[in-house]
């Protein structure tokens, strides 16, 4: 298992890092931060950072997990989790590098990503989210040298910033400003999602949920003020299931919430013993966004001092300074902010600092 120092990661409650204390075995250490906070592992060696009211969403059942377990188990998905591998493991150069696989389910996907990086010789700390406590329960077996934590993605992410190197988000809800937060500057997210006609058949016959039109446009537009797109891959493979098979294909995904997996099972039933159909998904490898270009202004001889940073939270100072203008001490010149400073008075320059103060 990796340290969290090599992760890192933040405690939720007070954002100190953590760190793992007691024994290196499944179920008998917590994390801890130097505030006190602290959070046992459960038996089954994954950790439940959820605090307060935890979360409104409604995670995977136990039924659903299962389901996916043995589709995974069995192979279908492979050459999917392949191709995640392989765009994701040539990057990884740093020693260790972080990998958080945001979504990980029963940890399948990150499995093989772990493989090919032992394989190539990469070192990786990895760490698996997923809201569901019965997903990482499996994930935390299958993948026992990963970092797997009970989170919700919607909330701020319990990892420090510019500390991954890259982010996996399979069929799994996507928060591009944490994402931007917590991804290194040269750092890769891969996204799958399916394409329209994937598993076109099954859908049809067990109910499942279509397609929505529009979903790569709606995907571009969310992630656009954070990251581009840099690569696009269509992958598409055919799959020849059981009954038993295309059942839990069906309800290992969104059908399971509103859908019997018996119910399902059912209207297969007169389905040939072998059921064709197709996987179709898109992977896009995204690079975050060049920030903007800003003008920094030097201070006034007049004013010396920054302004306080509690009234421009989204700003960070830089400890530098520039001479002034008419050639002033050091003293005199301007201590330099994100957005720079105006000539005069020391008020920041930008139109958004402007309307911050």
């Amino acid at each position: 298992m990796p340290s969290p120092a090599d992760l890192p990661l933040l405690c939720p409650v007070c954002s100190q890092p953590l760190e793992r204390v007691g024994p290196d075995a499944p179920g008998q250490s917590r994390l801890r931060c130097s505030s006190g906070h602290s959070f046992d592992a459960a038996r089954q060696g994954y950790y439940n950072l959820l605090v307060g009211k935890g979360t409104a969403f409604e995670a995977d059942t136990a039924g659903m997990v299962e389901a996916r377990f043995n589709f995974l188990a069995g192979g279908h998905y492979r050459p999917l989790a392949e191709a995640v591998a392989a765009a994701v493991v040539p990057s990884l150069t740093c020693k260790p590098a972080v990998v958080l696989d945001s979504g990980t389910g029963t940890g399948h996907y990150l499995r093989v990503l772990l493989d090919h990086a032992a394989a190539a010789g990469r070192s990786v700390a990895a760490v698996g989210m997923d809201i569901s406590k019965f997903a990482l329960r499996r994930a935390a077996r299958l993948n026992s040298e990963a970092l797997n934590l009970v989170w919700d993605v919607w909330q701020p992410l319990p990892v420090a910033g510019n500390s991954v190197d890259a982010i996996t988000v399979i069929f799994a809800p996507r928060n591009a400003p944490e994402f931007a937060r917590v991804l290194r500057p040269t750092g890769r997210l891969v996204v799958v999602t399916p394409r329209s006609g994937h598993l076109g058949s099954i859908a049809r016959i067990t109910g499942m949920l279509g397609i929505e039109e529009g979903k790569d446009s709606r995907l571009a537009a969310a992630m656009a003020p954070h990251f581009t797109a840099a690569e696009t891959l269509d992958i598409e493979f055919p799959l020849s299931l059981t009954r038993k098979e295309a059942a839990d294909l069906a309800f290992m995904g969104p059908a399971g919430h509103h859908l019997d997996l018996s119910a399902i099972a059912g209207r297969l039933e007169n389905e040939p013993g072998t059921i064709h159909t197709e996987a179709r998904f898109r992977l896009t490898v995204f690079r975050p966004a060049e920030p903007p270009s800003v003008t920094t202004w030097p201070l006034s001889p007049h004013t010396s001092a920054a302004p306080p940073i509690g009234r421009t939270p989204a700003l960070r100072w830089k400890d530098s300074y520039w001479p002034a203008l008419d050639g002033a001490s050091r003293s005199e010149g301007g201590a330099r902010c994100l957005n720079g400073w105006a000539k005069t008075g020391g008020h920041c320059g930008s139109r958004l600092s402007s309307l911050l103060q």
